[in-house]
């Protein structure tokens, strides 16, 4: 039993890790970091999004993870407009200073109830269709993992990469 407890802890250490984007590339906040605000909203030829998309939908879809996680009454957005903004520019810096405060927020919410001890991460939600937190955790941080990734990629585009 002490190895099997053990075991839980390793995995949520590892799993508050990959949440927390500590691996073999950039997180959020190195993404997200003075990012220019006139190339908030634009996007390069052949890009399907600008970085405010980005940032917006990484942020609802990590709520959306989040809350399916932690409230059997949420009701996730519609698919797929619900995930996205309508529109391609933040309409101020404060908005996309926002955005990354509630996506910052909700990362830590996610860490903290994955690490948890009194969370259970095996049994399926009552309220989904088999899910559980650990796939919930594990596709959060892929997601995010790959968002990050176009975002890093875009910033790289716009010519706003170190």
């Amino acid at each position: 039993m002490i190895r099997c407890m053990d075991s839980i802890q390793s995995l949520r250490k590892e799993l508050d890790r990959l949440l927390a984007g500590k691996g073999a590339h950039a997180d959020f906040d190195a993404a997200v970091a003075d990012f220019p605000a006139r190339l908030r909203g634009t996007k390069p030829e052949g890009a399907p999004h600008s970085a405010w998309e980005l940032l917006e939908h990484l942020r609802i879809a990590q709520w959306d993870m989040l809350e399916f996680s932690r409230d059997p009454k949420h009701v996730s957005p519609a698919w797929p407009a619900g995930y996205w903004p309508e529109n391609a520019a933040p309409g101020s810096a404060k908005d996309w200073e926002k955005s990354v405060k509630a996506f910052q927020r909700d990362l830590a919410a996610m860490r903290k109830l994955v690490s948890d001890p009194k969370s259970d991460l095996f049994t399926p939600f009552k309220h989904g269709d088999g899910q559980t937190l650990l796939r919930e955790a594990m596709q959060a941080a892929d997601h995010n993992a790959y968002h990050v990734g176009e975002l890093i990629f875009l910033r790289r585009l716009l010519g706003a990469w170190k």
